[in-house]
C-alpha cells in the first residue's frame, strides 16, 4: 500500500496539485494540516482519489477534527494529527505516547514545517515537512510510506 503524506502547504495549491498529479496510483493521500481551501479545492478535482485531512492552527472549519485515528485495510492503527496541541515544536514526546494510547503503529504529524522520521520501538514517527514553506533550509517536500508485508519503507521527496 502507497501512502503519501503531505502538510503545510499555506495557499501553495500548485505544490499539492503537483503531489497529486505525481503519484496518482497512490492507494491514499493523508494531508495534515494548515493548507484546508487549497486541499478542499484539490479534492474536489480528484473525486476518485481517497484523500484524508486533519485541520491545523491555521485552518478554520469547526466540523474538521484535530486530530484522528485511521485504521488501515490491514488492521494498522495510524494517529494523525497537526501537532500544534501535541508541543511537537519541542518534542515528539506527546504525539508519541497518544498514539501509543491508541494502539497506533503509525504518529504522523505536520506543523514544524520540518520533516522528522524516527522509528520508535514498533511505531513509526514521521513529519512529511512542508509542501508549501520550509523552515529546515531545504526543498519544499512531502513523504511516502510503502507499507508492504515484510514492513514499512519511508522517503522524503523534494517538490
Amino acid at each position: 500500500m502507497r501512502i503519501i503524506v503531505f502538510s503545510d502547504t499555506h495557499g501553495n495549491f500548485a505544490a499539492m496539485h503537483k503531489i497529486i498529479k505525481r503519484n496518482g496510483d497512490a492507494d491514499l493521500f493523508i494531508f495534515l494540516g494548515d493548507g484546508l481551501s487549497e486541499f478542499r479545492k484539490l479534492k474536489s478535482h480528484y473525486l476518485d482519489n481517497n484523500m484524508i485531512c486533519v485541520k491545523g492552527n491555521c485552518d478554520f472549519d469547526k466540523e474538521l477534527p484535530e486530530s484522528m485515528v485511521y485504521v488501515l485495510p490491514d488492521g494498522k492503527r495510524m494517529f494523525l494529527a497537526h501537532g500544534d496541541k501535541w508541543g511537537v515544536n519541542f518534542s515528539v514526546e506527546n504525539i508519541y505516547e497518544k498514539a501509543k494510547e491508541e494502539e497506533c503503529q503509525f504518529a504522523l504529524f505536520g506543523h514544524t514545517h520540518k520533516r522528522y522520521y524516527e522509528q520508535r520501538g514498533t511505531m513509526l514517527i514521521l513529519n512529511p515537512g512542508s509542501a508549501g514553506q520550509p523552515r529546515d533550509e531545504k526543498p519544499p517536500c512531502y513523504a511516502w510510506l510503502d507499507i508492504t508485508p515484510t514492513g514499512v519503507i519511508h522517503n522524503f521527496v523534494n517538490l
